[in-house]
């Protein structure tokens, strides 16, 4: 095993904290740049940034662990029986630590500040969205998010039509949903900015809606994949 707590995965941990980690740079610095801005300029331009960062990252990494860089996307993968179980955990950590270091490193910026614009690039509900509709809209976009991943996965062969589709996909669902949730669909893209930042509000929004979308997206991949083994 070596010292490493994965040894036999290192290439794929570091591809998920790496791509993880500029995602949530990226497109939380981008929050932070537009809280300023006309609210379609903005909307735009986040969507975007996130959507181009996530596209970059599947033609960089994805060869190496399939660039989920989002816990939901790799929970529908496990679930679809697209990734292996034993690579859940570590994923799911290293996105995590990925996305905590980028958001901590924009705290940098604003140590000596008393306020940081938009908390930090964290999410949060508009006023008159409710938890509830709120999980209903991280789910739905989750769903969609995964599902077009699950797709890229099983039938697209070229990385540049994956990367295409996921970041195409994105930045059609931050268009639409972003300014009701900020359009997360990722569990470590809010919590570190939510760790940085100190603001947790409607954090378990952000938590079970992508857990239920994921979930969801990932039932008819399964259900594909036992008649393609009773097939067999």
């Amino acid at each position: 095993m070596g010292l490493f707590p994965w040894s036999r995965c290192k290439k794929e941990c570091s591809s998920e904290f790496v791509g993880t980690y500029f995602l949530v740079l990226f497109g939380a610095a981008s929050v932070i740049v537009s809280a300023s801005v006309n609210g379609t300029i903005a909307l735009v331009f986040v969507a975007s940034v996130f959507g181009g960062t996530v596209a970059l990252m599947v033609l960089l990494l994805g060869r190496h662990s399939g660039a989920h860089i989002n816990p939901a996307v790799t929970l529908a993968h496990a679930f679809a029986k697209k990734t292996r179980n034993d690579l859940i955990l570590p994923y799911v950590t290293f996105q995590a630590l990925g996305a905590i270091l980028a958001a901590f490193t924009l705290r940098l910026f604003f140590l000596n500040r008393s306020v940081m614009p938009a908390d930090l690039g964290s999410t949060d509900l508009a006023i008159g969205v409710t938890p509830i509709y709120g999980v209903f809209l991280e789910a739905i976009g989750t769903f969609l998010l995964c599902s077009a991943a699950l797709v890229a996965t099983s039938f697209v062969r070229q990385p540049w039509r994956q990367a295409a589709l996921m970041g195409g996909t994105l930045f059609l669902l931050i268009l639409l949903l972003g300014h009701l949730t900020g359009a997360s669909f990722n569990p470590a893209r809010s919590i570190g900015p939510a760790l940085s930042s100190g603001h947790w509000s409607n954090i378990i929004v952000y938590l079970v809606g992508p857990f239920l979308g994921a979930t969801f997206a990932a039932v008819p991949f399964r259900f594909l994949q036992i008649e393609d083994q009773i097939c067999e």
